[in-house]
């Protein structure tokens, strides 16, 4: 796609998915499962965070590695949801991730992705540069071939800002200084080694991250709602009493909607909240859809030209 105007975020997405879902009634071993429901939807931490910030109305582009006719996918559904995408091409199919769904059950299946070479990052970064973002979010797992020094060669690569939303594991590893990392309970245990029970157990565990070179440190703990901890403060917003249909993208959301207060120039606790109140958009409803963000973003856009009238 051409390139265009400086972009506020470039999300980056190394092993992007085709999530492919069927739901059957039945399913009995040696037989034969049917089934007439079946999505294909494209996946990734970098991909969501993207569409989530388009909704509300903040420049974002998604970049990463696709390949094959999988990855032909990816991006032809991309330009039908109106998200700007910029990937390198690589050897190889992009992943699919099955999710099979019963009455009484879910199974998951999810691929390692195509092997990777290490030469793929150097492209990435070009496709960065070329945007000259302010902030540059690393999402996900990273495929075979790619280690946690494709991540810390992004974050040094530039003057953009770069916030990290990976496991516990790679969160330990990397060596990089980054604006921000977003875990979630389990992933905060997995980076620190600490107890993350209470809420005061999990600020302990995110001030340890501080202490590695992250700035600022934003926990989605769930029922416990979010958390948002630097040096400076900390700040905590409880989660909305809510009927929750489906967690899938629920911290996508929560930092997609943190980054877009951030872009608006707003004060931590402030981002913090809005960045609960799209994940709590995306929790009422099934699936990653960004649609039920953009009936907030409008909402909030009616509630401001109330403010001015009056």
């Amino acid at each position: 796609m051409d390139r265009g105007p400086r972009s506020p975020v470039v999300t980056v997405t190394f092993n992007p998915a085709i999530d492919y879902t069927l739901t059957t009634e039945t399913l009995v071993d040696g037989a034969v499962a049917r089934t007439d429901e079946a999505r294909f939807d494209p996946g990734g931490k970098g991909i969501n965070v993207a569409g989530y910030l388009t909704a509300l109305d903040v420049d974002a582009v998604a970049t990463g590695l696709v390949g094959g006719f999988t990855g032909s996918f990816v991006r032809t559904s991309l330009d039908g949801d109106g998200l700007a995408h910029d990937f390198v091409s690589i050897p190889g199919n992009t992943r699919v991730n099955v999710t099979l769904s019963t009455p009484d059950a879910e199974y998951k299946i999810n691929h390692d992705g195509p092997s990777v070479a290490a030469d793929a990052v150097a492209r990435v970064v070009d496709r960065i540069a070329a945007y000259d973002p302010e902030t540059v979010v690393v999402g996900g797992s990273l495929p075979p071939g790619l280690d946690v020094e494709a991540i810390d060669a992004v974050a040094q690569a530039g003057a953009w800002e770069t916030v990290v939303d990976v496991d516990g594991t790679t969160l330990a590893r990397l060596d990089a200084s980054y604006a921000a990392c977003k875990p979630n309970r389990e992933e905060l245990n997995a980076a620190t080694g600490l107890p993350t029970e209470s809420v005061d157990d999990c600020v302990a565990a995110a001030e340890a991250l501080l202490e590695r070179g992250y700035e600022r440190v934003i926990a989605s703990l769930g029922p416990d709602g979010a958390l948002l901890v630097s040096a400076e403060r900390t700040a905590h917003v409880p989660a909305a009493d809510v009927d929750v249909v489906d967690t899938v993208g629920a911290g996508d959301a929560l930092l997609s909607g943190v980054l877009c207060g951030w872009v608006r120039g707003e004060s931590d606790e402030a981002a913090l909240q809005l960045g609960v109140d799209v994940a709590t958009c995306v929790v009422g409803t099934a699936g990653t859809a960004a649609s039920v963000v953009e009936s907030l973003a409008a909402s909030e856009q009616a509630d401001d030209r109330g403010v001015r009238a009056s």
